[in-house]
């Protein structure tokens, strides 16, 4: 062909379709859902883009423009007001615009989707459908002519032809665009981010607690708040018990999370999630030292604080990213440890057994949120390994006594910290198995007391003591060291059926004691916890999960004569758990639960104790 003669059109025609394109390029991803044999390139790329990110697929509407100058289409007369009637009509496999285009897809490969890249059209389009084709053929043609690469004079006057009679189309969609981008500059305006989505987690608790009798536990006072009973001797060395004899008043308290994730690269996390809460469980004003938000506590039924009821704190803050394909690396200040360990797909706190003790092992881990790392690694769709080290750094713990990490006179490495590994195996994709091994060092920061109140030394246990629970001392009242302890874990679930599943954990657990009077012999208080459960999926409605879970949260095995707490009489506590998670939407569930306790702080003369709760769960 001339190709002085085709350099000479080519500007004009280059002008007059990328004003179409332009304004075709809005609508073709729409008009593609209605067609099975028309996949475009342009609708690839707009597939492509991350969900996540939405903002970045409206921000690409401002760069389209209505068009405004189409000097080689030809302009009606004042007929144009009358709507032809082959614009009410759609393009049929007949028509020669229909034809025209087959034969440009053929030649130039400008619609894609099928192996040999041919058109295969052999139904009817509107005429909105055939301008979305006839897009890509002026893409591909476009792409051409900026190569040099030869197209024919008689093609390039077809699509001047096709372009001149779809421009009702072309105008109609101009419009909308134009609509589009004042929508367009409303959203920026009133983003919260580019880079960061803000959700929230709101959780209504109505607890109640009873028992048939008299309640005994190893306590010195039951003047002090619930949180801060503390365990104690008398003078023959046997620990202090008190006798409850009151049950507590039905509550009605809330717990929040406010959670801010940003990714910068958008296959990275930044976490920040802020708590605040007003809970406090019935089922508290039953136990022993040592054992508060244990048994009979949902897990959401918390203040979540340090700083009392209704304060805001930072609950996590962390940093997630990839390295290659298999492996992640997550560091921060404050990491929660329960996102990355001990995880089970029938105790998620949040749609499965909620409790305290039925959400995770009882004996597997003193470190809730720390700071420190976890890496994890992923071997292949089965079988995935996961290591972290944390030292303590809790927001429900008061800074002077916890928080060791950021600490300078303890730091850490020299306080309460824990080392986990975790090795996870996925059978058939309904079976999952976990080993995991915890090896922690436990702080110091327990005070013993004797019966007038005083203290006479300082023992481990409590909030981050795991795996004691309870409280641990010398054997008499007096100070040990930072204990060091190894824990091992086993953690199953089994989806039998679609709608049957089974669960349960095993935990055992090791504690050095080492009395720092030099005349007291070193030991060990060894115990062990058992959970197993049945749990029902889809039971009453699509995404509603029902459990039944069975617990024993602290066996003791040995060591009992240094539990200044959490012993008891030698009995075994034992508790039975019903939960219902009932998702009225996506945005709000209805969790109401049921929780019996045998033998509660290991006495085996006391009560059972019966607890209620009905949790109402909003996603925002």
């Amino acid at each position: 062909m001339n190709d002085r003669k085709t350099e000479s059109w080519c500007p004009n025609f280059i002008q007059n379709f990328n004003l179409i394109k332009n304004s075709i390029w809005l609508f073709f991803p729409v008009t593609l859902l209605s067609i099975s044999t028309i996949e475009t390139s342009a609708s690839e790329e707009l597939s492509s883009l991350d969900d996540t990110n939405r903002m970045s697929q409206v921000n690409h509407v401002r760069q389209l423009k209505s068009p405004q100058n189409l000097p080689n289409l030809e302009k009606n007369n004042g007929m144009s007001q009358i709507t032809n009637v082959k614009q009410l009509r759609d393009v049929a496999p007949t028509d020669w615009a229909y034809e025209a285009l087959r034969s440009l897809v053929d030649r130039y490969g400008c619609i894609a989707g099928f192996p040999n890249q041919t058109y295969r059209g052999s139904q009817a389009l509107s005429r909105y459908e055939f301008a979305a084709g006839l897009n890509s053929c002026l893409n591909q043609i476009e792409r051409l002519i900026a190569s040099r690469d030869n197209v024919s004079q008689e093609d390039l006057e077809t699509v001047q032809r096709l372009s001149q009679e779809f421009e009702a189309e072309l105008a109609t969609l101009g419009g909308r665009v134009d609509s589009l981008d004042s929508q367009v500059a409303v959203l920026e305006d009133n983003q919260f981010s580019t880079t960061t989505k803000f959700t929230g987690d709101i959780f209504l608790n109505a607890t109640g607690a009873t028992a048939s009798d008299d309640v005994l536990a190893e306590t010195v006072s039951l003047d002090t708040p619930l949180s801060l009973r503390r365990a104690g001797r008398d003078a023959n060395n046997n620990p202090i018990i008190s006798n409850i004899t009151e049950d507590p008043e039905i509550t009605f308290s809330y717990y929040t999370w406010l959670n801010f994730n940003s990714s910068f690269t958008g296959k990275d996390n930044f976490t920040i999630q802020l708590v605040a809460g007003n809970g406090d469980s019935p089922a508290n004003n039953y136990v022993s030292a040592g054992l508060y938000n244990t048994f009979g506590t949902p897990f959401t039924d918390q203040t979540g604080t340090a700083s009392g009821t209704n304060s805001v704190e930072l609950r996590e803050l962390f940093y997630d990213f990839p390295i290659g394909e298999k492996l992640r690396v997550i560091v921060g200040p404050r990491i929660n440890w329960y996102r990355y360990f001990d995880n089970n797909n029938y105790t998620f706190f949040l749609t499965g057994a909620g409790s305290y003790n039925s959400s995770g092992g009882t004996l597997v881990n003193p470190v809730d949120r720390g700071s420190g790392a976890v890496i994890t690694y992923d071997f292949n769709d089965s079988l995935s390994f996961k290591v972290g080290y944390l030292g303590e750094n809790t927001e429900f713990l008061p800074s002077q006594f916890f928080n060791t990490s950021s600490d300078p006179n303890q730091g850490l490495f020299s306080a309460t910290q824990s080392l986990t590994a975790e090795l996870d195996l996925a059978i058939a994709e309904r079976a999952n198995i976990r080993l995991m091994y915890t090896r922690a060092t436990v702080d110091n920061n327990q005070p013993i007391l004797d019966a007038n109140g005083n203290v006479t030394g300082f023992g481990v246990g409590g909030a981050t003591g795991e795996p004691i629970y309870g409280i641990a001392d010398d054997g008499f009242g007096g100070t040990i060291g930072d204990a060091p302890s190894d824990t091992f874990s086993v953690n199953f679930d089994w989806a039998i059926l679609d709608k049957l599943g089974i669960f349960g954990r095993y935990n055992y657990g090791s504690t050095s004691i080492r009395p720092t009077n030099p005349a007291l012999d070193n030991g060990e208080v060894n115990a062990q916890a058992f959970q197993a459960g049945v749990a029902f999926p889809d039971l009453g409605k699509e995404g509603a999960l029902g459990t039944l879970s069975f617990v024993i949260p602290f066996d003791v095995l040995d060591g009992e004569e240094f539990l200044v707490s959490g012993a008891g009489d030698d009995g075994t506590q034992y508790e039975l758990e019903a939960t219902y998670n009932f998702p009225v939407n996506d945005n709000l569930s209805i969790l109401p639960a049921f929780y019996f306790v045998a033998n509660p702080n290991n006495f085996e003369d006391n009560p059972n104790i019966y607890v209620g709760n009905v949790r109402m769960q909003f996603r925002l």
